[in-house]
């Protein structure tokens, strides 16, 4: 890590020695403003070349309250689109083969949750990954496919399923940011660093803790422009988009209490 940008990832204060990137935005979070723009909670679904689905889905709207959007709303906007609307994003294994995103789950009638974590060296993806984990029985018992995708080549993504560990068939690498560019999640310092969305953190300390016990910064993607990126969650029915949240900042996880509920509520085909 011998890069200046390395810089975005390191701070000299410490609430435990591994905890190099989320010490930094628990200490320096404006945590005294607990508002969220309007303006940042809506994914706009309309334009098939950046986003998932094509005209034929108009918008995701997301509320005040964890900006997740109602499933209704979802299904309702993406109802009437068609398999050549799915963007032809590809990803790569943690094993290194190369895949169509669209590929990961059945187009017809399969339901999937595909959580997009930050970069494989942060943190708070150590913590949503091993949240994950835990709750992978529960979501194969629904018939709900998990899938995880992280900022960083395969040979990152691999550092974590083996560390946590975590299950390299879930596991997905996005080195060049293309799922997150298609689905407009957010990026950037700010995002990263000082957004009071972060301040959640807080309140899953010990599971952070717990999380990281064998981490490493090895993981971090060698291009360190990709750790202001952002991740979000979202379900999908098929074709159909039942559910989708941006995380607003770091540790702004979706609840997975909500996605479950999502995918236990979601139409039958």
């Amino acid at each position: 890590m011998a890069s200046s940008s390395s810089s975005l990832i390191m701070t000299s204060v410490r609430v435990r020695p591994s905890f190099h990137e989320s010490s930094s935005l628990l200490v320096h979070s404006p945590l005294r403003s607990s508002s969220f723009s309007k303006s940042n909670l809506i994914i706009n679904v309309s334009n098939s070349k950046s986003l998932l689905f094509g005209a034929a889905a108009s918008a995701v709207t997301y509320n005040n309250n964890n900006n997740i959007v109602s499933s209704s709303a979802a299904a309702s906007a993406s109802a009437s689109a068609s398999a050549s609307d799915v963007g032809d994003v590809t990803i790569f294994r943690a094993s290194g083969e190369a895949v169509s995103l669209k590929e990961l789950w059945d187009e017809k009638e399969g339901i999937a949750v595909v959580g997009l974590l930050r970069h494989f060296g942060c943190p708070c993806c150590w913590e949503l990954a091993s949240a994950l984990k835990e709750s992978k029985a529960r979501f194969d018992s629904a018939g709900v496919k998990l899938i995880a995708v992280g900022v960083g080549t395969p040979d990152k993504a691999r550092i974590l399923a083996q560390r946590l560990p975590f299950p390299m068939d879930c596991l997905y690498a996005d080195p060049e940011r293309k799922a997150y560019n298609l689905l407009n999640l957010h990026y950037g310092f700010g995002r990263t660093f000082f957004n009071p969305a972060s301040a959640k953190v807080f309140s899953r300390f010990d599971a952070l803790q717990k999380a990281v016990k064998n981490y490493t910064i090895e993981a971090t993607p060698d291009d360190t422009s990709g750790v202001l990126q952002q991740g979000g969650m979202f379900v999908f029915r098929g074709k159909q988009l039942l559910y989708a949240r941006k995380d607003e900042g770091t540790g702004d996880h979706a609840p997975l209490d909500d996605i479950f509920s999502v995918c236990c509520k979601a139409p039958v085909a």
